[in-house]
């Protein structure tokens, strides 16, 4: 048997970290297992799908590296075949139309509650004859739930869970306009793309015994099941816009490289030993179910942002200077041309050693494009009083003199310079920093000049000196 899982999410808004993880989870075990990963997009509600929905899942997935095996199915496309099903329950006994108006069902609900009783259909129209059905009356078709004996589910994660069937009513399988209900259209489509293992959120528990009904009706082998415990925030609500990014995108947009997202989401509610930081090759090695929690897991932002920082130190100084000039296009007092993307490249393996996200990278590595005159910070402007300017006058003209502008020349100058005024390094070192950059914190000051050259340091030097 080849194992065979899919994603299948429904476009009507933004890639949610928890779908993101189960998308990664399902992609990872069927590569373990040598099987193949599909990808589903589950757009019956014509109302709330949207194209940019689906060009976000499609982004989102190939952003984090998660690719499908075959081409995508799209669940609206195979309505048809999902009447067809509905259809053959119900030639086989298994169905039946349902009259009952909405007001019917609304009275049944009620006196339900009033009774203190579940509030389900009561099975009015199960086994009446058709003959008493109103003439060209509207109806649904209802799948007959069994009424004695339980339901179980052997679920890889949260072990054998049982209902008893008196709890499920009959569900509806195909609406009063011939269109199929979401519950029905999943198993028809599982059962045709032939997928074996089923991983999704815990919140899906209910449904899966409901689908159980179908499956068993048709006589068609069930998957198995892995129900995967939510996400909450990092106070164990659920997750929301008050605790942070939620999304892929927001994800993205705030910083983090899609390999750091990625190893965090599969640590959270997995574990193998003390693994921490896992390539992705790694992770298809290691990853089975036998190590996923049955607990809700809580996001994590500062111990993201620390994994983030420690995949960037990793990441290719070329892939980091595209990601900082893209995100620098169109900033205010900032020249995104070749020029600051050599001196932002030159100056990669200092910055990316200081940042946790690439939001904080490109705002350390801006400075390389700033126009004059520089804006200084508060504490920057302490650094450029009177005993600071005098150290860029001096250090300036013997920078001036260098024949060789490289970061071992002028640590030479520098160091030569403190010893020669009996000055530590630093009070060389900050004015400096704080004229190049209108801050504290660069790169190493070597580092820092030979990336901007010696044009625009001695620019710099008396933009400051003539202020």
């Amino acid at each position: 048997m080849t194992i065979r899982t899919r994603f299948a999410p429904s476009p009507t808004g933004l890639l949610h970290v928890g779908n993101a993880r189960a998308a990664l989870f399902n992609f990872l075990f069927a590569r373990h297992h040598g099987g193949e990963f599909l990808l589903r997009i589950e757009d019956t509600d014509k109302e709330r799908s949207t194209q940019r929905a689906v060009d976000v899942i499609f982004d989102g997935l190939a952003w984090m590296g998660i690719t499908a095996d075959e081409e995508p199915v799209f669940q609206s496309a195979r309505q048809d075949r999902h009447t067809e099903v509905a259809l053959e329950l119900l030639a086989k006994g298994q169905a039946y139309k349902c009259y009952c108006t909405p007001e019917e069902l609304t009275a049944m609900r009620e006196k339900a509650m009033a009774e203190k009783r579940p509030p389900r259909y009561d099975g009015t129209w199960r086994d009446r004859d058709p003959s008493e059905a109103p003439e060209g009356a509207p109806y649904v078709v209802r799948l007959k739930a069994p009424r004695e004996g339980e339901t179980v589910i052997k679920d890889l994660v949260q072990g054998e869970v049982r209902v008893a069937n008196v709890e499920m009513d009959d569900l509806i399988i195909l609406r009063s306009d011939g269109t199929p209900t979401y519950l029905h259209a999943v198993v028809c489509d599982d059962h045709d793309m032939n997928i074996t293992h089923v991983m999704r959120g815990d919140d899906h528990l209910t449904n899966t015994f409901r689908q159980a009904m179908i499956y068993r009706a048709m006589g068609w082998d069930l998957p198995q099941f892995a129900h995967l415990p939510l996400i909450h925030g990092p106070d164990g609500a659920k997750l929301s816009k008050r605790h942070g990014a939620q999304s892929v995108v927001d994800f993205r947009e705030e910083g983090y490289l899609p390999e750091a997202l990625c190893n965090y989401l599969l640590r959270l509610g997995w574990g193998h030993g003390d693994a921490e930081i896992l390539s992705r090759e790694e992770q298809i090695k290691l990853f089975d179910l036998d190590g996923v929690g049955r607990s809700p897991s809580r996001m994590d932002y500062v111990k993201l942002a620390h994994l983030n920082g420690v995949w960037m130190r990793q990441a290719d100084d070329e892939r980091l200077t595209n990601d900082v000039m893209e995100r620098l296009q169109g900033r205010e007092g900032v020249v995104a041309d070749d020029r600051t993307r050599a001196r932002v490249l030159a100056m990669m393996s200092g910055l990316k050693e200081r940042a946790k996200t690439l939001v904080e990278l490109t705002d350390n590595a801006a400075f390389a494009g700033f126009t004059l005159p520089l804006t200084f910070t508060p504490k920057a402007e302490k650094l450029l009083d009177e005993n600071g300017r005098k150290v860029l006058e001096g250090v300036g003209h013997d920078l001036a003199a260098l024949p060789d502008f490289t970061a071992e020349a002028i640590d030479g100058v520098l160091r030569a310079y403190a010893e020669k005024n009996e000055l530590k390094l630093g009070s060389v070192a900050q004015p400096l920093r704080a004229a190049m950059t209108g801050s504290t914190t660069s790169p190493g000051i070597d580092l820092t000049l030979a990336a901007l050259g010696r044009d625009e340091v001695l620019a710099r030097i008396a933009s400051v000196l003539s202020a």
